[in-house]
């Protein structure tokens, strides 16, 4: 991991960062990398350390590699996240397959990136997803499409009348296909929208992140046909369509 030219540090500087790798090598790494543009970070070698140290301060953001010596790493973001549910929880991993991403975003998490990764890759990521999180939407009235209501303001969704439980880039996944209904919609849009238009990684992110949308609107309908659809078009990208 090489460290790139510092940003701008009036942009992003201390915000305080949780890693928690037990490598280190790459422990070592990201500390010096982070700390070296303009970010506050502390370093744990453990699972049983994060959580208390999280219990001790306030983060903005935690990396969290899943292999540790002590407990799972899902463990620890599942714990992390119902604590703390405005944690930007960032997941290290050597794991790739699609089931491994699946548990990770079900355990909380807002991103992933695979080992090996670069500390330029990981900082751009880091940038986006708090370039995102400091934007104020001005207030928008909820849109409603049928039984389903997306209250982009409130962050909250409802299909049926019962508020479905979306993970953070569901929720903005499903905020823009809303805003789109009955429009075609392609991968790069959702990509730049829901994630950033600077993204570095590999789209399953997309479409493991759209999976896990499906699924729990389908478990939160009282009738299978109230479940707006969501169209696949095949090397273009989603339909949300109008109920």
């Amino acid at each position: 991991m090489s460290t790139p030219a510092a940003p701008d540090p009036s942009r992003y500087s201390r915000a305080r960062v949780l890693v928690v790798e037990d490598d280190d090598t790459i422990g070592r790494h990201l500390e010096t990398g982070l700390r070296g543009n303009g970010y506050g970070p502390t370093w744990s070698r453990t699972g049983a350390g994060a959580l208390a140290e999280a219990a001790r301060s306030s983060y903005d953001v935690l990396l969290l590699d899943l292999g540790l010596p002590d407990m799972d790493g899902l463990d620890v973001a599942r714990t992390l996240r119902a604590r703390f549910p405005d944690l930007l929880i960032l997941i290290l991993t050597a794991r790739t397959d699609d089931i491994d991403v699946i548990a990770g975003l079900d355990a909380g998490a807002d991103d992933y990136l695979v080992k090996p990764f670069s500390l330029t890759v990981l900082l751009a990521r880091l940038r986006a997803h708090l370039r995102r999180r400091a934007i104020a939407a001005p207030p928008q009235e909820p849109i409603r499409l049928g039984d389903l209501v997306v209250d982009i303001t409130a962050r909250r969704c409802t299909l049926d009348g019962r508020e479905v439980d979306l993970r953070p880039k569901e929720f903005e996944l499903l905020a823009v296909l809303a805003r789109h209904a009955g429009e075609a919609v392609s991968r790069e849009t959702l990509m730049a929208e829901v994630w950033d238009e600077n993204w570095f990684g590999s789209t399953k992110t997309l479409d493991v992140t759209m999976a896990g949308l499906r699924r729990r609107l389908t478990g939160a309908a009282s009738e299978p046909y109230r479940v707006p659809l969501i169209t696949t078009l095949r090397g273009h990208g989603y339909r949300l369509e109008l109920a």
